[in-house]
């Protein structure tokens, strides 16, 4: 197996646990020495937060963002250090294209983590408790779920498709009270299975504007080179070289739908026949293969999937 068919991904929020990454520090010692990096960064100790919790207070959007995203580099680091190849691109779910800009080497770690905290912080301050609301529908095609969300929305109140995850698998966001009313128009068109998410913060719906716009600053402030690996966006499905181009689009991806689908058919386009899920948990493998059965995806935040990956990797 050769680098250039491999695509790195980065799990997003949802991917965290307490205990996440434990086994994989007691064999690679970079691991914690990235979350210390990224503590630093922030004055706050992520690593304690990770293995021992209080699992709400890792839960909170300002605490899981930055330690997720020492996670997904931590992994990266350790597959590096291991010898494990580069490979032909990365990809990142939402909070995950940050870390994916860290590994590529176009943001800092310290900087993606201050970077990614201000986010969680802007995301939660831009929308009163209560207000803002996250659904998965299951097995409902997207044209039926753009009818209903124009339908459930009106002038300040608006629903839209934010994560196209997988055939069969999209989540809706926006005003609590619109999710409920495109909630109860599915039903009546025979969507059986809609779940209100347990979050309160309505990620990539046009609620996010004011977090977007007050985030903009500190994405300016930030140094951003050009990644050393290619990074497919979420807001464009594209890849951008220069740092103005990467502020403009990451300003976009907190209003604007993560096309996960389409960044996964651009791997495959790209020759890509492996994927690395870099991060704990296994979310993203799921997803990859409803969008493409053909790839074969390994989980390396755990030893098992990381030692078979670098076998297959030096094979």
């Amino acid at each position: 197996m050769t680098h250039l068919t491999t695509a790195v991904l980065f799990p997003g929020q949802g991917s965290q646990s307490l205990k996440m990454l434990s086994a994989l520090a007691a064999e690679h010692a970079c691991v914690r020495e990235s979350f210390d990096e990224a503590s630093v960064a922030i004055e706050f100790d992520l690593w304690a937060l990770s293995q021992d919790g209080p699992e709400a207070l890792l839960n909170q959007t300002t605490n899981t963002q930055p330690a997720l995203l020492a996670a997904g580099v931590a992994v990266w680091r350790a597959w590096k250090h291991a010898g494990g190849a580069d490979p032909v691109v990365m990809a990142g779910h939402s909070l995950g294209e940050y870390t994916a800009l860290v590994c590529a080497g176009a943001i800092s770690l310290a900087d993606g983590a201050r970077l990614v905290r201000e986010r969680g912080r802007l995301m939660q301050a831009s929308v009163p408790e209560g207000t803002g609301a996250m659904a998965a529908v299951l097995n409902a095609d997207l044209a039926l779920l753009v009818e209903v969300c124009a339908l459930a929305s009106s002038p300040g109140t608006a629903v839209v498709p934010a994560n196209l995850n997988a055939p069969g698998q999209i989540v809706i966001s926006g005003a609590s009270v619109a999710v409920d009313r495109a909630l109860a128009l599915l039903a009546e068109r025979g969507v059986k299975r809609a779940i209100r998410l347990p979050v309160s913060v309505p990620s990539h719906s046009p609620l996010m504007r004011v977090a977007a716009e007050a985030f903009a600053p500190h994405l300016a402030a930030t140094e951003i080179r050009p990644p050393c690996i290619p990074v497919i966006h979420n807001a464009d499905v594209a890849t951008h070289a220069d740092a103005d181009s990467i502020r403009a689009v990451l300003a976009r991806q907190l209003c604007e739908p993560v096309r996960w689908i389409e960044t996964i058919e651009a791997c495959v386009s790209l020759g890509v026949v492996q994927t690395l899920e870099c991060g704990p948990g296994k979310v993203l493998g799921g997803l990859v293969k409803r969008i493409a059965p053909t790839l074969q995806n390994f989980a390396i935040g755990e030893p098992p999937g990381f030692n078979a990956a670098l076998a297959g990797a030096q094979a």
